[in-house]
């Protein structure tokens, strides 16, 4: 196997220095690391240009004329010679096993799925600050109290269960019906097999996940949850969620005519540009 990191980013670097941080202190170190910028900004260019840790960093940027996360994504998919892809976003840090996991649990034929505890603003900055991944992801049960108070959400998503452990089971009765753009990994073969991301969603959320799923499924890839194994921690922002009825116009059209293979993918097909 030969596993590459794809990290979605937008501008903001100093996340993005957070999770770098925690992807050098991974038990699993063998791995390309891809920038995958939807933009393309002077600030992100040079924090890439001097960073001076020891990962083996690519960076991909696009012109920034509006959301197109799902072109920077097929384009990172497109030009990668990693077989294996794992992909995350710039404000999701890393629990030291959460590589080692994704590689451990692949099979062709699966899509793993995990999860993210969403921290509040206290402990946001609190990791922020941290310099031991290790040590705040040791905190997250003694913490409970103080991390529930400083309105986290999805906190059980947060604690972290070894594979090898007598807890082992319950991760696998955790289902996932639904995979998270910001945490899942597969073979770039079962990518190819659906071309990718759609780049016809034009607005954030449901075309960089939730459109991969029945897309995935109706190829019978299945879904394999990584919940409690592979563990993230979102930084706390804020957020503007957009009105969704036209991404949900889209895919509801697409799964109508079962369209599991997009027209506007890594491949153009139908004449697209």
């Amino acid at each position: 196997m030969n596993p590459a990191l794809i990290i979605s980013v937008y501008k903001n670097v100093k996340d993005l220095e957070v999770v770098l941080r925690s992807v050098e202190q991974q038990t699993h170190s063998d791995i390309q690391i891809i920038i995958s910028e939807d933009g393309k900004s002077d600030e992100m260019h040079d924090f890439v240009s001097n960073y001076t840790g020891k990962l083996p960093l690519t960076h991909f940027t696009q012109e920034d004329i509006g959301w197109r996360k799902n072109r920077s994504l097929n384009f990172a998919i497109k030009n990668t010679p990693a077989d294996y892809l794992i992909f995350i976003d710039g404000d999701c840090v890393l629990h030291p096993h959460f590589l080692e996991n994704h590689v451990n649990h692949a099979q062709p034929n699966r899509i793993l799925a995990g999860k993210r505890i969403k921290l509040g603003p206290m402990f946001s900055t609190q990791l922020r600050n941290t310099q031991s991944i290790d040590e705040f992801s040791k905190s997250i049960i003694k913490n409970y109290r103080a991390i529930k108070n400083d309105h986290a959400l999805f906190y059980e998503e947060g604690i972290y269960i070894s594979p090898n452990s007598f807890w082992s089971i319950l991760p696998n009765l955790r289902k996932m019906n639904q995979l998270k753009g910001c945490n899942f990994s597969c073979y770039k073969k079962a990518l190819d097999d659906i071309n990718g991301f759609d780049e016809d969603y034009q607005l954030p959320a449901i075309g960089e996940d939730i459109d991969l799923t029945w897309r995935f499924k109706g190829l019978n890839y299945q879904l394999y949850s990584v919940r409690n194994y592979a563990v993230q921690y979102h930084l706390h922002h804020k957020e503007n969620w957009l009105d969704q009825s036209e991404n949900l116009k889209r895919m509801n059209t697409n799964i109508k005519e079962k369209r599991y293979v997009a027209a506007n993918g890594i491949s153009k097909r139908n004449g697209l540009i």
